[in-house]
């Protein structure tokens, strides 16, 4: 079964192709990461098939709705945490998540979610007072507070120290055991290697690889990124 399915995607800016022709599908249960250095292209495939930009051309479908014209009833399978996702320094984590909660037809329990990511000592807490851990796992509690079929977690790990990326890490593996399709955005190749199983590396806004980490990596997938995110790629079209 397929969650995610992109074909032929494009989306420009003005004389800038910022995805180009890119194709690929997740399937129901995987953890597929999506790579490339800043400017490749991620962000905005994102974007669209999360339905937040409407692209030039191409199709998506998440869990075969299309992201523009089905908003409302993708909005209760699909949840999004955004790399640049911030909420209003005074909000506790509690009102938050009732607030998000509010948001959807059948929310998950609070309290198991707050215990599940390690936040119950937490819950009347104000934003602006967790650390940068405490941010993440409070944004991936709101992913999952509407029961997503899907998720999309983006550069959950920037920032963290050691403990935290393992902790949070631990986390990505609950949640996919949980029976949630993930589609991590990242750019640590290690990241990359414990988690995805499959991984797309994108580069000037076109797939440069596609396969499993064990396949693309030589001898590493940190050796491949930086191979293949560094030469050029051939016929790419003008604008």
């Amino acid at each position: 079964m397929t969650a995610i399915e992109v074909d032929r995607l494009t989306k420009r800016y003005g004389a800038t192709v910022a995805v180009d022709d890119v194709s690929f599908t997740v399937a129901e249960g995987e953890i597929f990461g999506l790579l490339g250095r800043n400017g490749a292209g991620k962000s905005t495939t994102v974007d669209l098939v999360a339905g937040l930009r409407a692209p030039d051309q191409g199709r998506i479908r998440v869990a075969g709705l299309d992201p523009r014209r089905d908003r409302q009833e993708l909005h209760h399978l699909l949840g999004v945490q955004l790399q640049e996702s911030q909420l209003p320094d005074r909000l506790t984590v509690a009102e938050a998540m009732r607030l998000y909660a509010s948001f959807y037809r059948r929310p998950a329990d609070i309290a198991g979610l707050l215990a599940q990511l390690d936040l119950t000592d937490k819950r009347n807490t104000a934003y602006r007072r967790l650390s940068g851990g405490q941010k993440q796992r409070l944004s991936i509690a709101l992913a999952l507070i509407g029961r997503p079929r899907i998720a999309i977690l983006d550069e959950l790990t920037t920032g963290l120290d050691p403990v935290a990326r393992r902790d949070t890490w631990q986390l990505i593996d609950d949640i996919r055991n949980q029976g949630v399709t993930i589609m991590l955005i990242t750019h640590f190749m290690d990241e990359a290697e414990r988690l995805c199983d499959r991984v797309a590396i994108m580069r000037d806004g076109r797939l440069a690889a596609l396969g499993a980490p064990a396949e693309l990596g030589r001898p590493t997938l940190d050796d491949a990124f930086i191979e293949l995110t560094s030469r050029a790629l051939t016929g790419r079209r003008q604008s």
